[in-house]
Parts: structure tokens; sequence; C-alpha cells
């Protein structure tokens, strides 16, 4: 069966998509938990150790609390409390911290530091799959076993404020519950309000017994402008004055009833210095943690500097103190402080019950349990626990009694640290049957790829696809019965669950025959070209041409790239690989220009073979001389092919002079915004645009940035586009100015700050307005094959839709970005991809690369942290989650989408060779697929080093997102040559 080579590529791709998200799956797996508890009934308590008398404390101990209140402040850091700002905006706190009875600690969060998966930390005291970061855009109910469950089977009543996904994760847990969507960060006021409104009729009440807060609004901020904001300020004074509310009620109460009361301030992640979270640095993972109530006992003067304890620690504290079985999937410890207070034989009886608990987690997951140092520490600490116990018994008061219970404590606090680090080592268990299924997939694609790199770089863009004799053949058949056979037997002695492996019979039927086919497609393009004698060739029409420098370091960099995956360190900083390839390139091509304006004579046997080289070195793109002639000559004829001798004045000394223009603007973008990990935190020139001391500057920049926006892409475009450009672009300003991020000429400050509803729908017409007359145009050069011109202003007029919407998502000080996206694509087709003749895959690499480059120029890095996600609210008043999704997701990697789109419009406008896009298609996918199937067999191999979680994992998720994105485009290439085919 014959395919053309983009529809080849297209089908490899989307298979290869397939393949990525089984890996996923496998990989990132469900984290430790126990089997023990059924759902109806629970086992009793452990009885205290007693030995050589019997002990009657077989039931849990009594509450230590009547009530207790939870106010939980998104994104708060551990500075915004303990540190200046804390001093100056958090009177109150600071001083129950110094002075008042609390005890406060810094809680460490996991990553990924996002809510949803926070949540269940705190509230199980589990460590929560790293694919949470995934969910936590739709919450599904919980079912492990949690604090709050636990607290509605004892009959405890709980009210609810705030964030609703603790609604979405404990439905009809609560007796009263009022929540607010997380998603919509433009708001920071009124969603803190909605909280707010309920609290002086619910503290005059006495009818609950915890009460749970989730404050938004710092969080929002954040998003929105970042720690440095003034906002932040304000928003702490308005916590504490709430904190300072509820404290007060609580006491107030407590005088009353004469029974103590627990109020918890913490968060539930920190905020990085761009104000966004998800990732592992400092700013967040550190997060407040303090304990207030009067049973608390405090020395005057006794100022105790913040303890750093894990945040899984509060559900095992919270249990205790509510007088709750701890939950069975805790690897948390008791924070001892709450219980110091207590007399020695409660303290000794909440450690055993910790420390029981995490021996049987332990017990469950670890074969070797007994050879853990934890366990033999708790076994030891259970002995002499019990020896304490008979002494007590025995009605002994003397100095050996409480030696002993010292010792006994001692020993119970080194066993819990102890067995919570062994736990939280054992954080996860990888289905690697589902691993390897993925991987399998992704490779077979990847090596039927370069196996079909010269048929389908070929002039006639088309290949032999053995699509019916493997289904045919003996190997077919005998692969299927292999892995049906494999299937059965892993999924039967499995012991642990597989995500594969629960899949339908149909479905995974289904998978097999497809590695089967793919299998047997490998082996064929192997045998035939064995059978020819052509191995992969640069170019079989002309096995002595040579290669040019540009190839080298096409072919250099991508294997380079690729290499460098597998530390760390590179992965952290890879915008400094990508800076550094696209630097090199045009260091390459002033070479290529300079020895083509210098030596032309030299060269001229070179250009007249230049269209002929193919993807990388390995395949001709053109193997007819005469399609090498024609591969970028204009389709109307009364425009001649240019070359570097041809171009005149000034058009040669700009040719002369691009790549170091081009190099210029790389630069400049390299000082916008810094990014990656270890230098993200030093200044920028973004940080200074968007201080509040320079929002002239910005409004300036912005304004001009506009400008060039239009003046750039107005050129192709119709009339009527051209009016919507600018208005758009004139709502854009709008819109900003609207938020507050810059000002009107004769506005001074920014009082009237609305949420831009208007403005930002506004700009959204004029965007589907133009992406609408687009489409037009393309599907109208269906009926008149013939008009050549409608097509490709149609292609422009998409690709200017989509600079409208990048100009609108992205934040004032990162317009220019887009501006020099636009520059640099300009200065390269008019006096490089045209003047020197470069093929179709050369040019599909260069956009690759570039399209990458300005992925980092924005801002983004391998963390989650750097997403921002209050572009997927721009124009939107409350959460819709799919245009918030998709919204966030073109923000996100607007630059390889926009490099992408602007291929495909300078293919189709430049060139009459059918093959071209063809071309394109099949290197795009190609050169995306190295690093992707590089990487699964990297991560693979360090599951377990030591920043898999915090470097490795988050990277594998941008991997997996930028593999779908490639299958978009690639369909998109492939509907874009199919319109080629027709004309």
């Amino acid at each position: 069966m014959r395919l053309g080579s983009g529809t080849f590529a297209a089908c490899c791709v989307v298979i290869e998509v397939l393949g990525v998200a089984l890996f996923l799956r496998g990989f990132f797996p469900a984290p430790v938990r126990s089997s023990s508890r059924t759902e109806h009934q629970a086992e009793p308590p452990a009885p205290e150790p007693s030995i050589g008398a019997s002990s009657n404390w077989t039931k849990l101990p009594p509450p230590l609390f009547s009530k207790v209140v939870i106010m939980l402040i998104d994104a708060l850091r551990d500075d915004f409390v303990f540190g200046s700002k804390g001093m100056k905006f958090m009177p109150y706190t600071p001083y129950l911290v110094e002075k008042g009875a609390s005890h406060s600690f810094v809680a460490e969060a996991k990553p990924p530091t996002v809510t949803m998966p926070r949540i269940k930390a705190l509230m199980t005291g589990s460590l929560p799959g790293f694919i949470d970061v995934v969910r936590n855009l739709n919450s599904p109910a919980l079912l492990e076993d949690n604090v709050i469950t636990q607290a509605k089977a004892a009959g405890k009543r709980m009210i609810f404020y705030g964030d609703e996904t603790w609604v979405k994760l404990f439905p009809q847990h609560f007796v009263e519950y009022d929540g607010t969507t997380s998603f919509f960060v433009s708001d920071y006021t009124e969603v803190d309000d909605n909280v707010t409104r309920h609290l002086d009729k619910v503290l005059k009440r006495g009818d609950w017994d915890v009460l749970i807060l989730h404050y938004l609004g710092l969080d929002h901020i954040g998003h929105i402008s970042g720690p440095s904001s003034p906002l932040i300020g304000h928003k702490l004074s308005e916590m504490d004055n709430i904190l300072m509310k509820i404290h007060t009620s609580l006491l107030s109460e407590e005088r009353e009833n004469l029974s103590p009361n627990l109020l918890v301030l913490c968060g539930d992640h920190g905020m990085s210095e761009t104000g966004s979270h998800g990732a592992s640095s400092m700013e967040e993972v550190n997060t407040p943690l303090i304990l207030i109530s009067s049973a608390f006992e405090r020395k005057p003067g006794d100022i105790r500097h913040p303890k750093h304890v894990q945040q899984t620690d509060l559900a095992a504290t919270l249990a205790i103190g509510l007088g709750l079985p701890i939950p069975e999937n805790s690897v948390g410890s008791l924070l001892f402080p709450s219980i110091e207070g207590r007399p020695v034989r409660e303290q000794l009886r909440f450690l055993h019950l910790n420390a029981v608990q995490l021996s049987k987690l332990l017990q469950e997951n670890v074969p070797s349990y007994k050879k853990e140092p934890g366990f033999e520490q708790f076994k030891m600490a259970e002995r002499l626990h019990g020896n304490w116990i008979r002494l007590y018994l025995e009605e002994s008061t003397s100095e050996v009694l409480f030696n002993l219970g010292t010792k006994v404590r001692r020993q119970y606090l080194d066993a819990l640290r102890t067995l919570s680090l062994s736990l939280s080592r054992q954080v996860a268990q990888y289905d690697i049957y589902s691993m390897l299924v993925g991987t399998v997939m992704v490779l077979e694609v990847l090596t039927l790829l370069l196996l079909s790199i010269p048929q389908a770089l070929s002039s006639k863009a088309e290949l032999e696809v053995p699509l019916w004799s493997p289904v045919f053949s003996l190997l077919f058949y005998l692969m299927f019965l292999v892995l049906s056979a494999l299937h059965v037997i892993v999924c039967t002695s499995a012991e642990s669950s597989c995500y594969f492996c629960g899949l339908s019979w149909l479905m995974a039927g289904g998978v097999m025959v497809l590695i089967s086919a793919l299998l047997c497609a490998v082996v064929s393009a192997l045998a035939k070209m064995f059978a020819s004698g052509k191995l992969l060739s640069k170019n079989p029409a002309h096995p002595n041409s040579r290669w040019s420098e540009l190839d080298v370091v096409i072919l250099l960099g991508t294997m380079g790239h690729v290499l460098s995956l597998g530390a760390s360190s590179f992965i952290e900083e890879e915008h400094q690989t990508w800076y550094f390839l696209v630097n090199t390139l045009c260091l390459a091509l002033c070479h290529e220009i300079y020895r083509n304006c210098f030596l032309g004579d030299d060269c001229e046997p070179r250009r007249c073979s230049h269209g002929e080289r193919g993807f990388v070195n390995t395949a001709p793109a053109l193997q007819d001389r005469s399609i090498g002639h024609d591969e970028l000559e204009p389709h109307r004829a009364s425009k001649s092919p240019t070359s570097l001798n041809t171009l005149r004045g000034w058009e040669k000394w700009m040719a002369m002079a691009s790549p170091w223009v081009i190099l210029t603007c790389c630069r400049l973008l390299r000082s916008l915004n810094q990014t990656g990990v270890q230098w993200a935190h030093r200044p920028d020139l973004g940080h200074w645009l968007t201080s509040s001391d320079h929002k002239a500057e910005l409004s300036v920049l912005a304004a001009l940035s506009l400008i060039m926006i239009f003046a750039l892409v107005q050129r192709r475009c119709s009339l009527t586009s051209k009016v919507a450009m600018a208005l758009g672009l004139l709502g854009v300003y709008c819109y900003r100015a609207a938020i507050g991020n810059v000002l009107f000429p004769w506005q001074r400050d920014s009082k009237d700050i609305s949420k831009g509803l208007i403005e930002a729908r506004f700009v959204h017409v004029f965007v589907l307005g133009i992406l609408f007359t687009g489409t037009k145009d393309l599907l109208k050069s269906q009926v008149i094959a013939a008009d050549f011109t409608i097509k490709t202003v149609g292609l422009w007029e998409i690709y200017s839709g989509l600079v409208l919407l990048a100009a609108l998502l992205f934040r004032p000080h990162n317009l220019p970005v887009l501006v020099f996206s636009l520059l640099i694509q300009t200065i390269m087709t008019k006096f490089i991809w045209k003047p020197l003749r470069h093929d179709a895959a050369e040019i599909t690499v260069m956009h690759y690369w570039f399209g990458q480059a300005f992925f980092y120029f924005q801002g983004n890095s391998n963390n989650i942290a750097t997403v921002d996600i209050s572009a997927g609210f721009v124009g939107l008043d409350t959460y819709v989650e799919v245009p918030a999704v998709f919204l966030t997701a073109f923000a996100t990697f607007a630059g390889p989408v926009l490099w992408a789109s602007h291929l495909v419009s300078f293919l189709s406008s430049e060139t009459s060779s059918g093959s071209a896009l063809s071309h394109a298609c099949f290197c795009y996918a190609l050169i995306c697929s190295f690093p992707v199937s590089a990487y699964i067999i990297l991560v693979t191999s360090l599951r377990y080093h030591l920043f898999i979680w915090s470097v490795f994992s988050p990277k594998l998720l941008y991997e997996g997102m930028h593999i779908l994105i490639t299958a978009a485009i690639c369909v998109f290439f492939t509907a874009m040559d199919q319109t080629n085919t027709k004309s």
C-alpha cells in the first residue's frame, strides 16, 4: 500500500502518542497503600504493650481538643509568616509564634506542589502519586483512608468553606459547605470574601466539631503578579485579621466550656519567585505550620525557631488530637510538641499507636521489613514500653520510672523518624509491564521512521508500506501468539495491580496486534534494504555528494540534545542547550552566506545540489536534480528564483548581516526571562519591567511591541483581516490596561482595575473572525484549484490569528518575545531560506529548533511551576475546563506552535513542489520522535534516581504533551499536503 510521506508520518506519530500514554500510565504509579482495612469495619486499635502485667488500655485515647479549626492559606510560603513580610503585614501571627501558646513548624511539601495532591497529603498522611498533578484539574473522590472520613465515621460534624477541591475529594462529608473554584485565578477578592462572610455566623454557633477554611486569594495574586506584588502585603494583612478573629472567638468559647480547642494555620504549598508552583524549589515546598491552643504551655520568653517537619505529619497529629485512628496509609509521624504537655503514659500511648500503624504499613510494602532499622527500633521501644507499663502498674514512683519513660519516648521518636523515612523512600511501585509495552511501541515507530527515510524523502514523497503482507505472514501470527501468551503469564502471576492487565481483552489484543504489525513492518523494511544493498545514505542518487557544515550542525545538535537528557542538570537547564544550538546554527548560516557571497564560483556546483540534501545527512530530500532547482521556486511565474549573487545592494548586505541580527535578538531575549533552576532567582529585565515602579516603561514597550506585531503580520493578510488584526491588538492593550498591567497615556495610576472580561472577549471575537476567514479561504481553494493565492492568504491568516491569540495571552513584558519571533521569521524567509535555497528538511529542522528555543525565551522551563495558569482564564468569568485547558496549553507552547504554523505557511506559499509539505511533515515527526524515545529509555533506567520526581518526571510530562502537540501539527501538515495534491 502506497502512502504519502506526510500521511505515513502522521499515522506513526498517532501510534507513538498511544505508546507514550501507556508508558506514562505505568511510570506514574500508585503510592504505597495498605490493604488491611475493609470498607465497613476498621481494625481495633493496638492495645498498650505490657510485660508481666495486663493493661486495661485497649481503646483509643479521648480527644485532646474539643474543636479544631484548620485555616489553610493557598500558596502561603514560610517566609510570608516567619520572615520580614510576616513581621510587617501579619503582626498577630508572629506574636502567637513568639509569645503565645503555640508550636510552629516549617512543613516540607513533596512535589508536585499543586493543591489537590497537597490536600491529600495533609488529610491522609500519604505521598500522592506524581500523576495527581494532572488529576488536579478535575479531582475525583478520595477513597483512601483519611482524617475527614474517620471524623465522619466518629460522628464529628464538619463545616467547610473555600476551594471546591475539598468538596470533590470528600463528597457528602460536610454538614455545611460553600465551595469556590480554585482555577479562576483572576479573582483574588470575592474568592476569599465568600469564605469570610460565613465566619461570624459559624463562630457563634456551637454545633460543629471541625471547621475547615481554604483561602485562595494569595495563590491567585501570585499567579497574576508574583510574590513581590504590593497586593501580597494587603492579602497577608487580611489573613492575619481573620486569624485573630478566629483565635479570639475560640479563646472566649474555651473560657465558657473549659476545654481546649485547636487552631491550625498552614499552607498547601509555597510560591516560586515567578508566582507559580508545582516544582521542588525551596520557595515552593516550604510552608508554615502553626498549631495554636491553650493546651500548649509556653514559658515567657521561650522563643523557638520553627523546626522542619514533613507535611504528611499533620494527618497523624490531627487524628490523635480528635481521638481518631491514624489513617492507615499515613507515612507521617506525630508532631511530639503537640502532646508533650500530657502525662507520660499518654505520650507513650500516642507514640505507640503511631509506631504500630507505620510498622504495619512497612510490613505490607517491604518484603524484608524485619531487616529495616526502623522496625528493629520499634520492637525495642515496644519491649521497653512494656517494662515501663509493668513498673507503672506496680505504682512505682522512683527515679527509675522517670528515666525509663524518657528512654522509651526517645526510642519511639527515633523509630518513628526512621520508619517514616523508609516508607517515604518506598513512595511508589512502578507498573513495569505497562511501561515496557509503551516503550516497545515507541521504539518500533522510531525504527520504522528511520528505515523509511530514503523513500519518504524522495522526490515522489511516497513510500510502500507493507500493510497487508505482515498481516498474512507467519511472523505476524507467531508474534501475536507469543505476546498473548506473555500477557496471560504476566497478568496471572503479577502480585501488584497493572493497568495494561486491567484493560479488556479486546483492547489489549488490539495493542498486541499493533505491536506485531509494526514489528513485521520493521522486519520487512530491513529485508528490502539489505536485499537492495542500499543502506541509509545521504543521497542515493548522488552517493558522492558531500555533507555541508549545516548538515553536520544539524546532526551533531540533534544527537547532542538527545544525549543531554540523561543528566538532571542538563534537564533543569535545557534552555542553555537550545540557546547554544540556535546560536551555533546562526554561525553555520553566516559561514554559508559568506561563502556564497565571496566564493560564488566555487559554490555553484554545491548550490545546484543543495536542494537534494536530506534530513540530518541520512537521506535525500529530493532525488531529482530538476526538483532541487524548483524546490523553493515561487508559485507565480513572474517571480524567478533568487540567489545571493542576484541580490542587489542593500539586500545583499542585509543577507550578510542577517545571522548577526538574529544572534542579537536571541541575546536580548535571554536577558528578558531568567529560567531553569540554578539562575532563575536572579533579576532579569522581566522582573524590572513588571515591578510597580516601572509601569510606564512597560506600557511603552507593550504599545511598541503591538505596533511591531501588526507591521510584521499584516503584509500578507486581506484587508478585512488587517482591520481585524489592528482592532484586536488595540483590544489586547485595552485588556492589559483594564487589569492594571499597563497604563493609558492619560492614566496616572491603575485604581480602576477590573477583570477585563469585555476587552478580552472583544479580542477573542477578532481571533475567531480571522481564523474563520483563513479557514474559509482554504476551503475556497479546494473549489477553485487554480487560484493559488487564496490558499496562501488563508494559511497566513490562520497564522496571524494564532499570533493575535498569543499576544492576548502573553503577559505584557513577554510581547517582545512575540515580536522577535516574527522578526526572525521575516529575516530568515527573505534573506536566508529563499536565497540559499534550503530544502524542506533543513527548513523544518530550523523551524523546530527555533520553536524549542522560543519555548524557553517565554520564560518556560521543565518545571511545572513556570506554567502560566492565568492565561487559561483570559476572557472567562468562571472556570470552564475545555477552553481553560486549551488556552493554558497554547500559551505555554506558543513558541513551537507558531513556528510550526509558519513552516506550513512558508512551504505552501514559497514552493511549487508538491512534496515539500510531505517532507516537512516526515522530518518534523522524526526529529520529535528522537528525544521522546530516548527520554523514555533514560527515565526507565533512572527511575530510582534521587531527582526522579523533582526533575525527570516533570520533563516526562512535558515530553508527553510535546508529542501530543506534534501529532496535531502532523495532522495539520497532512491536511495541507492533501490540499496541495488536489490543487
